[in-house]
Order: C-alpha cells, then structure tokens, then sequence
C-alpha cells in the first residue's frame, strides 16, 4: 500500500518504521524534520506538505498529540484527498470528534477509521501494540494487514469513535492504578517491608496488573525517562472524564486520580514521567523506594 503518515513522534516513528518494514510505500511528514531522519535513512519520503502526502495515498495515518491537532490537519487533509483515499487516526481522541470528522470525510467520499493504541513507546518499537479500530468491518478487514505491522493485539471494536472509547476507558484504568500503586509502594516500604518483597507479593496475588508488574518495577530500577508524560496523562484523562460527562455518567475514582495528575502537573511534574511522580510521594512520606531493585 501507499501510505502517508503524519506525526513521527515517540510513538508515531517506531509505529511508522514498522510500516515500512513491512514493505509498504511510505511518506512521512512532521512539524519537526528531524524527527523523520530515521525513517528517509529507511526508505521513507519525506513531503514537504500535506498535498504532497496525500497524492495518491491508500491511506493517511495520523499520530498526533491531542484533538487540536487532529482536527487542524486532518480539516487540512480532507481538503486534498480524493474519493476513494482513506484518513486513519491512530490518535488517542475525542470520540465525538472523529465522529464529526468521519461525517466530514464521509460528505467527500473519503473512508474514515479511528484506531488510537495502548503499549507504549517499547510496544510501538517491538510492533506488539494493542490496536482498538472504529469503523465499518469492510474497512477494517481492508487495512487489518496494515494494522498488523504495527501490533499484536487488533480488535474491531465498532463504528467510529468506539475506538477511542475503548482507548479512554482502557487509559483511565491504568492511570486510576498507577496513582493507586505508588501510594501503595510507599505505604509498605514505610511500613517496614523491602519494596523488592512487597513488589513479587502484590505480582503474585490479586493486587497484581501489567500496571504494577511494569510500573512498580520502573519505579523501583529508577528508570523514569519521560516516555508518557503527565502533561499527556492529563490529556488522556480528560478526555475520559468529558465523556462520562457527556454520557451523564457519575464517576468517582477517575475524577480522583485525574485531580491527583493535575495537582502533579502544576506543581512540577508536568514533563516528567507519569510513574515519576513517585518523588513527590517518596518526599512527603520521608522514603525512598527508587533505585532499591535487587536484580
């Protein structure tokens, strides 16, 4: 296929590298050049414009950092594609909006999915992403091989927008339990008990997730490089929470832990890590439990 991809970012780079990788035509495009080095030195083309992407795409893919920018170029793109060519957000988005951006697209013939992931920068890099495709089966059974360059785990969720519900849900989850982990990571190692101990413990009882599995582990090795930050954290919870509001769903926890991340984002964080915010934790409890991993 012929493929354009816009946003060649933490996530976008690698997810792109491997669409090429799996022999596909690719043209890449980004506000920042160098981010798409990688990806010319591969095989890739870079277009200086959008018009020039989108000449003759199968599809467009977009990753980009939030609704703002969706909706400011692909309102750009629909001008250019034709008939037949098909938009594809891989954005974590408003569900409402790729709704009204499917209508657009729907209004000049050009086919519309929403296909946000989840498993981070090293699950965009390994090809192992979880992919939650929006929109009609026959398109989804189109571009399904494409998806499979980019993950493991491909579900068609829906019609439009349920992509992105599944992806909010899924972010809010996690983010509700990160917040709960570190507390939890603290109060036992201030209660006495080795963090390596109280780790394997939880990893093996009804306490565990993937969220505590690899995330307590980070915090413990100290390796809190910004690979998602709070910033986006902030973003991707509320988003969750503007859709429980438009559903007039009364949530609890996810409104608790979207404050706790914007209390973080105020007062620090915002760049940083969302496991980081373990130091806020660590300095007012008067514990340290970063670089306390036993190999």
């Amino acid at each position: 296929m012929k493929i354009g991809f816009i946003g060649t970012g933490n996530m976008g780079a690698p997810m792109a590298a491997n669409v090429l990788a799996a022999g596909h035509e690719l043209r890449v495009h980004d506000t920042n050049r160098a981010a798409t080095a990688a990806l010319e030195e591969s095989g890739a083309s870079w277009c200086d414009d959008l018009a020039a992407l989108a000449d003759g795409a199968d599809a467009v893919l977009l990753s980009l950092p939030g609704p703002p920018q969706v909706e400011a170029v692909a309102s750009e793109l629909l001008r250019l594609l034709k008939p037949g060519q098909t938009l594809i957000d891989m954005s974590t988005n408003s569900p409402s909006l790729v709704k009204r951006i499917a209508e657009d697209a729907g209004a000049k013939g050009v086919s519309f999915l929403d296909a946000p992931v989840s498993g981070g920068v090293r699950g965009a890099r390994k090809g192992t992403l979880a992919i939650m495709v929006g929109g009609s089966k026959e398109l989804y059974d189109r571009f399904e091989p494409l998806f499979d360059a980019m993950g493991a785990n491909i579900f068609h969720v829906g019609e439009v927008g349920s992509g992105n519900v599944a992806k909010l849900v899924n972010n809010a989850l996690a983010f509700s339990i990160m917040m709960s982990n570190a507390e939890a990571l603290i109060l036992g190692t201030k209660a006495g008990v080795d963090p390596n101990i109280l780790w394997n413990v939880i990893r093996t009882s009804s306490g565990n997730s993937m969220t505590w599995e690899g995330g307590a582990r980070a915090i413990l090795r100290d390796r809190l490089a910004p690979t998602f930050t709070v910033d986006l954290a902030c973003k991707d919870i509320g988003l969750a929470t503007d859709l429980a509001a438009e559903m007039g769903v009364d949530l609890t926890m996810v409104p608790t832990a979207e404050a706790l991340l914007k209390n973080f984002q105020t007062n620090g964080f915002a760049q940083e890590d969302v496991l980081a915010t373990v130091k806020a934790l660590e300095a007012a409890a008067g514990v340290s439990v970063r670089g306390t991993w036993n190999e």
